[in-house]
């Protein structure tokens, strides 16, 4: 195979400019709808090095990915996590460097962590209750993570994003208190449709509320949709003419979800996934070691991305083997 000119399409015609890069499944919260009981690991793990980091993100490049964004687990807890954003930020071809947070001591670090390459942020803010954030989280932080959201906002970043999972009676009633953030500042508010996982069943069933709630606050609140380009990803944003911000919705019950999908995933472990609820992973660590590797390391990436499927099978309650958004970087 002539691995000069090979690129990351699947047999559906799609391309994956995006690739997500967990370092770790660790997180210091214990999110109700991911981790309700804190992390919990049976045996010791050996999460990829920088070198394995550094071998992952110039053969994505030299595929043509374009944009890396950092997850976990809490990405930023692993204490060589400024050397990864470097690393990431400086590899050839890598345009976008991205990180998902929960926002853990935010305020303190969001000036390290652009100083190291970081272009786009989001934060995970689920509730603006002080008090259901404490009981959803098992942390009493909202309030510096939002201020540490403002500090954010104020720097040379191109995008700043709030993620909210859309939960029934949780937040889903506070659409009004997310909006008045979007007034003055250039944020985007995503919510998330609540995914069914494989231990997430009960909770699932009784927090799980269509993203067509949150269409309709926005259609009678005088908000538009916006024309989506050819590489959007799977968010439909919303806009209106007397707010800064915009909204985004995130549905993957809803048709046709998959046809826009643009992203990989490589796990904290070395695994290679095609989809975040498809299959176990395949393991491509031992092609990580080396640059001489780095060309066998493109050809079986390639090779293994011609077993993607269309579509997830969410809606047929079929979660494929993702026990929870953390272990393979949501």
């Amino acid at each position: 195979m002539n691995t000069a000119s090979q690129k990351l399409v699947d047999r559906y015609g799609r391309s994956f400019p995006y690739l997500r890069l967990s370092l770790t499944d660790v997180c210091n919260f214990s999110c109700d709808y991911c981790l309700p009981d804190g992390y919990q690991c049976e045996e010791k793990k050996s999460f990829i090095d920088l070198n394995e980091v550094k071998n992952i993100a110039i053969a994505f490049s030299q595929l043509g990915t374009k944009k890396i964004r950092l997850t976990g687990g809490e990405p930023t807890i692993r204490k060589d996590f400024l050397d990864c954003l470097r690393i990431v930020s400086q590899t050839p071809g890598i345009e976008q460097v991205a990180v998902t947070t929960n926002g853990y001591k935010l305020e303190e670090n969001i000036d390290q962590w652009v100083d190291s390459g970081l272009t786009h942020l989001n934060v995970s803010v689920d509730t603006l209750d002080s008090r259901l954030f404490h009981s959803l989280t098992g942390h009493n932080r909202l309030q510096e993570i939002l201020s540490g959201i403002d500090h954010a906002h104020n720097l040379n970043l191109k995008s700043v994003k709030l993620n909210a999972v859309l939960l029934k009676d949780v937040n889903s009633h506070q659409f009004d208190q997310y909006t008045h953030l979007l007034k003055n500042r250039k944020l985007s508010i995503r919510f998330i449709e609540l995914m069914q996982t494989g231990d997430n069943l009960e909770y699932f069933n009784r927090y799980h509320i269509g993203s067509q709630v949150l269409k309709n606050y926005l259609f009678s609140n005088g908000w538009s949709e916006k024309i989506r380009s050819a590489s959007s990803g799977p968010a439909v944003e919303y806009y209106h003419p007397d707010y800064e911000g915009t909204f985004g919705v995130i549905a993957p019950y809803s048709k046709d979800f998959c046809d826009s999908c643009n992203r990989l995933r490589m796990s904290s472990t070395g695994d290679f996934h095609l989809c975040l609820f498809g299959e176990q992973g395949y393991s491509v660590r031992h092609l990580l070691q080396s640059q001489e590797q780095r060309e066998e390391l493109k050809e079986t990436l390639c090779n293994l991305l011609g077993n993607k499927r269309k579509t997830h099978f969410l809606h047929d309650s079929d979660t494929g083997v993702t026990p929870n958004l953390s272990a393979i970087g949501g």
